[in-house]
Order: C-alpha cells, then structure tokens, then sequence
C-alpha cells in the first residue's frame, strides 16, 4: 500500500479547514492525517463533514457508530464507551472525537480514512482511529466507523471543532493505492 501526498492544510485561528480540490478517481482511498488539532475553546468535538461534487453546505447524510476509551492522568478511572455520538442518517458534522481540551499539552491527532469517495455506484465508507486529551485530564482514543450515504462521487471534506475555532494544527491529505 503506497501513499502519495496530496496537500497540507495548516490552521491558524481556523473556523474549519476545508479541502476543497485534489479528491478524484485517481485513488481508491484518500487518508486525512491530522495532527495537533487544538482548539481556541474548551471541551469541544473533532468532526467531519462532506460534499458531494457539485454541492455545497457540507451536509451529506452519514450514518456513523462511535466508541471510545480514557485514562486519567492520575491513573484511576480508565474506562471504555460505546458513547451516544453515533448519527444516524444526519447531515450534521460526524464527531471523530469527544471534549478536547483546550489547555496547552491538549489536542487530537489521527486518521480519517474515505473509501472509494469518487465512485458513483455505491455508498462511500470511512473509519477513522484518533488519540486525544480529554478537556477533564484523560488521555483518550476514540474509533469511528460509518457511511456515507450518497451514490454521487465525493470531492470535498471540511473538518472542525464543534464550537470555537482551531487555533493550530496540520491536516495532511494523502492519496493510497
């Protein structure tokens, strides 16, 4: 599995970091790395949003499960979550995770992977895998997996936080084969 990269997006007191060019048919699967997302705002939700070619809005219909773990940095109170963050047939932003923090060794990184987002017969898939420091002192990582539910190609992603900006961080879109 080769990976090419596309673009790097780097936030600066961003509302959102939109891509809004370079996700075509020229590969099958398109992974978003991000690093250091941190928020202007505390205890706020990394997500994710699409356009399928020729709309706007970022508001495709995605159905999406969530689930997470954390450990504090006291060492008591790890727990695991199936959390109520799944959507089911939303077209709101998709949460990849959950009350970042805002304090100085706080943000999230990870990967989002799309599957496919240029084929125009079926669904297009994604998971997504994140580490992050929780708003409260725990460490945490979270698992997202869904669909998205339109046949049209996808050619647009914007990503944010779910209230406030992104103060800093680094998206890089790579293309693999």
């Amino acid at each position: 599995m080769g990976k090419t990269l596309i673009s790097t997006h780097t936030a600066s007191t961003s509302a959102t970091l939109d891509i809004t060019s370079g996700i075509d048919g020229t590969y099958p699967v398109y992974e978003f790395h991000y690093y250091n997302m941190h928020p202007v705002t505390n205890q706020v939700d990394w997500m994710f949003q699409v356009n399928a070619a020729g709309g706007s809005g970022f508001n495709e219909t995605i159905t999406s499960s969530f689930y997470y773990s954390q450990g504090s940095e006291s060492g008591t109170g790890n727990t695991s979550y199936y959390a109520t963050m799944d959507l089911a047939q939303a077209t709101g932003y998709c949460p990849l995770n959950y009350e970042v923090g805002s304090d100085a060794d706080q943000s999230t990184s990870g990967i989002l992977t799309l599957y496919k987002p240029s084929g125009t017969t079926f669904i297009k898939h994604f998971l997504s895998d994140s580490n992050f420091a929780q708003s409260d002192d725990y460490a945490a990582a979270a698992y997202v997996g869904g669909y998205i539910n339109t046949t049209s190609a996808i050619d647009e992603i914007s990503f944010k936080f779910d209230s406030g900006s992104i103060q800093t961080g680094v998206i890089k879109m790579f293309g693999v084969t």
